[in-house]
């Protein structure tokens, strides 16, 4: 298996204005995302003000309506995984079904309340709702 490049360092960039709304009215969720990924944080990663920007861009673009590596404008979902295996490595380990991004963080979500149906925000209009939301095991 080829080894994937380095994690580089940027910092996503979403489309904030196109998120400037539902941020706003959504915040209690972008917190809820935020502190799930800061508790999964890597310190050795790098500085806590990159995974600070990194975990941010991340919740946010997860009020998005496109699959998360879209929103954050990343080339693809291997750039994002990588991403997230670098700055978020615990988190990542869970994510043991491959289960598409968005959706792994909701669910998480979900599970820290004991909920066990739940779904990612935005997907009801993608093309790939059946591929997200099929049978699969977390």
């Amino acid at each position: 298996m080829a080894a994937l490049a380095p994690v580089p360092c940027v910092i996503p960039a979403p489309d904030w204005a196109a998120l400037a709304t539902r941020m706003a009215s959504r915040h209690d969720e972008v917190t809820d995302l935020l502190n799930l990924l800061r508790e999964h944080a890597d310190p050795a990663a790098g500085s806590a003000a990159d995974m600070e920007a990194v975990a941010w861009a991340l919740a946010c673009a997860s009020l998005g309506d496109q699959h998360l590596w879209q929103d954050l404008r990343l080339a693809s979902r291997a750039e994002l995984t990588q991403l997230i295996a670098h700055w978020f490595p615990l988190l990542a380990a869970r994510n043991t079904g491959d289960m598409k991004w968005k959706k792994f963080f909701y669910k998480q979500l979900c599970l820290r309340e004991g909920l066990t149906l739940c779904k990612a925000p935005s997907c009801g209009v993608c093309s790939d709702y059946a591929l997200c939301f099929g049978a699969e095991e977390v």
